[in-house]
């Protein structure tokens, strides 16, 4: 990603940041995103029988995956 300014830098962090906390698993916390932490993992779904839709984050360097809804 080529960062245009310093506006443009700030929204990809921010976005980033969100994407981390929010989606990302981390290792030191059992594979799960620190908004899983306390809560712990989710119940297991067979993705076979749903639809699942993909959203890019930053421009498509990133994606996330949710069951459709």
């Amino acid at each position: 990603m080529l960062i245009l300014n310093e506006h443009h830098l700030r929204r990809a962090l921010t976005r980033y940041l969100g994407h981390y906390n929010t989606a990302r698993p981390h290792r030191g916390i059992g594979q799960l995103c620190p908004s899983q932490a306390e809560t712990g993992p989710p119940t297991p779904i067979d993705l076979a029988r749903h639809e699942v839709h993909r959203r890019a984050v930053l421009g498509g360097l990133i994606n996330e995956y949710q069951i459709a809804g």
